[in-house]
């Protein structure tokens, strides 16, 4: 039974306790769910409710229906990304498409980031990042003018090697990264590129990359959608 204290609609808090169920393993990819009347009975709701959540669920990837016979839990895995500085699009998997590359004025946490003066700018490159031709990523990465401007990462073109390579040439070697990250709804524009489907919320990233020196060298807002990633976090663990 559904608690009465969480006030959004039955059908997305049916969907939420399933959707639990299925990431935690105790409802195994194959498994078949109950039929629509016992979940009918289950959770006191309409029988339209428990279509709705049902729908949800098959729309994020998390449920097949087999006709004629009921509805089961996909194998479906999701993308656990390491938390790493750079992300190298692999040939059989992952793509990007560059979405923009120009000097633009950043927003206020990025010129923060990038000790950058106020009205300063920044050279912008945003991407979006697929997967088998579906897009799952959303991102836009800052570079200090003084270090960006005459290199490759001004320029149109794709980073042979990636934004790590550039930087060390430029004697700007990657030394350590922070990440904070945040789930919040998507926008207009993020539901539209990314494909969402409805009510599924997003992981946004915001990394600050330093050099030497502490000198912050790239600050990036990455934006994924909630129901397919996962973030990996690896830390040694010092002897005591």
């Amino acid at each position: 039974m559904i608690k009465k204290g969480d006030a959004r609609p039955p059908y997305q808090r049916i969907a939420s306790e399933l959707r639990a169920q299925i990431m935690s393993g105790d409802l195994e990819p194959g498994t078949q769910l109950p039929s629509t009347p016992q979940l009918v009975e289950q959770y006191e709701a309409a029988n339209t409710t428990i279509q709705k959540a049902l729908s949800a669920l098959k729309d994020e990837g998390f449920l097949r229906s087999q006709m004629g016979k009921g509805v089961y839990v996909r194998d479906r895995k999701p993308f656990v990304v390491d938390a790493v500085s750079y992300f190298a699009p692999a040939p059989e998997g992952y793509t990007y498409q560059l979405l923009e590359v120009a000097e633009v004025r950043p927003p206020a946490e990025v010129v923060d980031a990038l000790e950058l003066e106020a009205g300063g700018t920044a050279w912008l490159r945003s991407r979006l990042t697929l997967h088998a031709g579906e897009p799952v990523e959303l991102s836009w990465s800052y570079y200090p003018v003084e270090i960006a401007a005459g290199s490759p990462l001004a320029s149109r073109g794709k980073i042979r090697g990636g934004a790590p390579k550039v930087l060390a040439e430029l004697g700007c070697p990657q030394r350590e990264l922070i990440d904070q990250l945040s789930v919040r709804q998507p926008t207009s524009a993020e539901v539209e590129a990314l494909e969402l489907p409805a009510n599924v919320p997003v992981i946004r990233q915001f990394r600050v990359i330093y050099s030497d020196d502490r000198r912050p060298v790239e600050a990036s807002v990455m934006v994924k959608g909630g129901h397919r990633y996962e973030l990996r976090y690896r830390q040694a663990v010092p002897e005591s």
